[in-house]
């Protein structure tokens, strides 16, 4: 890539979550999925700051897991509430 793209390009991570201080990541990524999810279907799809739980769900979940979880939603199969 050229370097004025790479320099242009802003990179970020999930914030730190008090409510996950010393736990497994999983659950961090699982549950902004799932607060993501909530979010959307209280507030509506066009609620910006809903957003912010799709940055940190992104960051921290492995693709296959979203791939998956996007489909069992789109199926009406997925096990959390959303």
């Amino acid at each position: 890539m050229p370097e004025a793209v790479m320099s242009a390009t802003k990179l970020e991570t999930a914030p730190f979550d008090p409510r996950f201080p010393n736990t497994n990541q999983t659950r961090y990524c699982y549950q902004s999925y799932v607060d993501f999810h909530r979010c959307r279907r209280v507030k509506g799809e066009d609620y910006a700051p809903c957003e912010y739980f799709r940055k940190v769900y992104r960051s921290m979940c492995p693709n296959a897991w979203i791939e998956k979880w996007d489909t069992q939603v789109a199926e009406d199969r997925f096990p959390g509430k959303l």
